[in-house]
């Protein structure tokens, strides 16, 4: 009885000290989730960084300030002139209301923080949580062990970094936080068939509604995983019960969403979710008869309920879609579904460089050992198959898909490909450990025999040199993967757009601030109403900064209004002035890095200005634009269109005269790496009014028309004087 107690309590210890060091290490990979995002601030200062997150953080701005009434009830005036915006219904307000919510906590402990830092350090914060959800997410689906690996995994991963560096104030900083949440509580959902954790995933994906508009990949990926559960034969009262109440509550609370309201059940995108629900109570019905039935009976009893039921859906989507009740897919939606979509119908949408294919490179780049991972990880997974495996494997397989599409999904891959890449890491590691360090251990602590697995037999017919040269070479892939992060989380990922960061020649740090100077010119020296004519890239950065009136910005929700602007751009300064005086515009703003070196330039995306506005004007023609060899090039050989361009004229004015360096002509582009075609350029209807330090960004007036023409110098009449007329 006293050994009995002893190894009792010895027990007890080794749980409370693995739950110790569990404890630990989780607040270790917290720590590490938050201050690997905090380059950015170490190496500039604390700013907002790119163009989405300067919205977010006026609109947060504007909720703290003004409470949550005005900012549901704003309509803006200093966008999309002069349309307006109405603010409150067309934005997902969750990373607004978590900003409120913890800058009124802090205030509330006596803590004065700015919120302008609470929306820098947001995202590294969620960071950390999402750290800790996939901890539980992968315990839950494999093992406590997995999960620390996975947790680490998450914390450094590229490709979620990406999007989580202190200052990336956008709304994936929260929402993947809010995606792994769901998931999580979803999986214990059906593991149990607890309304309990039920109605907590609902609630966790009510917050996913509210942060981001990826809550759609959700709602039809948990239809799939339904119908995956059905066709494996895994149907079980737990997925009913979770599934079907999941839908009907996280539908009611989708509704409350002003922007989403009753889209939840008249657009196409959520029509998956609702006809796997039907489906799901037809199952259990069928299931149900199934023992009350002889095989005879039962067979033509599915038989005709297979015909009535498909008669009666197709029926009422016919008739839904007929009648426009329910919306069709999205352009964006149509995009992952066929890549070649936007190109074709939507270019507005294929001119985002986040929308573009992802490429080989990248995969590598923000995966890392995590790409090799994911195969070994589903292989396990089948391996053990369980209800919680298969959506793993369901999840991944989805988001490998997605990603190849569309380059921004790369974020959405990256907890599967963690959580898969730990299970492979861990059960691989384990192998290799226990071949190493207890190679001849045959028998249990109880003195049976132990049963000696396939994968066991595989490490026992390595040699120990095999054995330890596996191990050695897997600790140092996990080494190279946190160096490649740290890496990317320092150079890649925490250069904010606004102030850029190049080489010279000896090594030396060059610091580009031109675009807050440019924005601060605007701010102290144009009047307050003053109207801004640029692409819709740099709208919000232009009303976050400058507080300016602007024709588009990042929101594109008018296309119409975009190709306005992109023919205004595309056109000859004569048709553009017209354009630009019916808009009422005063100052047209361009970004131009021929001299700086900087690529992501209007030159380089004039060519979809030159698309965009062909929309909108026949007379304007792609082919125009290019060379006679059909190149897009700015040296003499270049299309006659691009000359008479104003976005030519306005990016190349003077710079004909100017001279990079001493071996380079006058006029020769640094980013085109060619000599201008055309440098002679006169400028009619504007005139410069201002250029930054580095010529990154160029400012211009619109000149006005004079109130009346000039009068006309008097005409001297040809005929002669009559004191010359000889008298007869």
């Amino acid at each position: 009885m006293k050994e009995e107690g002893r190894r009792d309590r010895a027990e007890e210890e080794d749980d409370e000290s693995e739950r110790l060091m569990r404890f630990v290490a989780l607040a270790v990979i917290f720590l590490v989730a938050v201050t690997v995002r905090l380059f950015s601030v170490l190496k500039y200062e604390a700013m907002i960084h790119e163009f989405d997150p300067w919205f977010n953080y006026r609109t947060t701005a504007k909720l703290v300030d003004d409470g949550i009434y005005d900012f549901y009830s704003w309509f803006d005036v200093d966008v999309w002139y002069p349309l307006g915006r109405i603010v409150g219904g067309t934005i997902y307000p969750g990373l607004m209301v978590t900003s409120m919510v913890v800058s009124k906590l802090l205030h509330l402990v006596n803590f004065t923080v700015s919120t302008r830092l609470v929306c820098v350090f947001l995202a590294p914060l969620f960071a950390g949580n999402t750290s800790l959800i996939t901890y539980w997410f992968t315990k839950e689906i494999w093992n406590k062990k997995a999960g620390l690996v996975a947790a680490f995994f998450v914390s450094v991963v590229p490709s979620y970094i990406s999007r989580s560096v202190a200052g990336s104030y956008d709304n994936e900083g929260v929402a993947i936080f809010a995606l792994v949440s769901v998931f999580a509580t979803f999986v214990k959902a059906v593991k149990t068939g607890s309304m309990a954790w039920v109605f907590t995933s609902v609630l966790t994906y009510y917050y996913m509604v509210n942060a981001w508009g990826g809550y759609i990949f959700i709602i039809n990926l948990l239809p799939v995983y339904v119908v995956v559960m059905l066709v494996t034969d895994r149907y079980s009262l737990r997925l009913h019960v979770a599934y079907s109440s999941f839908y009907v509550l996280a539908t009611l609370m989708c509704m409350q969403v002003h922007f989403v309201g009753f889209q939840a059940v008249q657009t196409g995108e959520h029509m998956a979710a609702a006809a796997v629900f039907f489906l799901l109570q037809a199952y259990g019905l069928v299931e149900f008869i199934r023992g009350h039935l002889s095989p005879e009976m039962f067979s033509q009893l599915i038989m005709f309920m297979v015909l009535i039921a498909g008669t009666v859906g197709v029926s009422a989507a016919a008739i839904g879609v007929a009648t426009g009740y329910i919306a069709p897919w999205t352009g964006r939606f149509w995009t992952l579904l066929d890549p070649t979509y936007a190109k074709i119908h939507i270019p507005i949408i294929a001119s985002v460089s986040e929308h573009q294919p992802t490429t080989w490179s990248t995969y590598f780049f923000d995966l890392h050992i995590l790409a090799y991972l994911i195969p070994v990880g589903v292989y396990f997974c089948m391996k053990r198959l369980t209800d919680a495996s298969l959506f793993i494997i369901v999840y991944v397989m989805s988001t490998v898909y997605f990603s190849g599409v569309m380059v921004r999904l790369m974020l959405v891959l990256a907890p599967a490909a963690c959580i898969t890449g730990a299970i492979a890491t861990s059960e691989v590691m384990d192998g290799f450990l226990e071949a190493c360090f207890f190679p001849k251990k045959e028998k249990d602590a109880k003195g049976k025999k132990a049963k000696k697995q396939d994968d066991e037999a595989v490490y026992e017919t390595l040699s120990t040199g095999m054995k330890w040269a596996f191990l050695v070479g897997l600790v140092w892939m996990i080494l190279t993967y946190v160096m490649h992060s740290t890496w990317a989380a320092s150079e890649a990922y925490s250069s904010p757009s606004i102030v850029l960061q190049m080489r010279g020649y000896n090594g030396e740090r060059i610091i580009f601030d031109d675009f807050r100077e440019a924005y601060q010119w605007l701010r102290t020296n144009t009047d307050r109403d003053a109207k801004i004519m640029s692409w819709w890239d740099y709208g919000y950065q232009i009303t976050g900064m400058s507080n300016r009136t602007v024709l588009v910005d990042n929101n594109t929700w008018n296309n119409t209004h975009i190709a306005t602007v992109g023919k205004a751009m595309a056109s000859k300064e004569e048709v553009s002035y017209q354009i630009m005086k019916k808009m009422d515009v005063e100052f047209a703003l361009v970004i131009f890095g021929g001299m700086a070196g900087y690529s992501s330039d209007d030159i380089n995306k004039f060519l979809w200005m030159v698309r965009i506005g062909g929309t909108l004007d026949n007379d304007i023609n792609e082919a125009d634009y290019l060379s006679q060899g059909g190149d897009y090039t700015m040296g003499a050989g270049g299309g006659q269109a691009i000359f008479d361009s104003l976005m030519y004229k306005l990016c190349y004015y003077r710079f004909g005269e100017e001279r990079i360096s001493e071996k380079a002509p006058t006029g020769y582009d640094r980013v085109r790496n060619l000599e201008i075609g055309h440098k002679d350029i006169k400028l009619t209807h504007v005139e410069e009014a201002f250029t930054t330090e580095h010529w990154i960004v160029r400012i211009y007036r619109v000149k006005k028309e004079p109130n009346r023409k000039p009068t006309p110098p008097p005409v001297t009449p040809l005929i002669p004087s009559f004191a010359t007329v000889p008298k007869e």
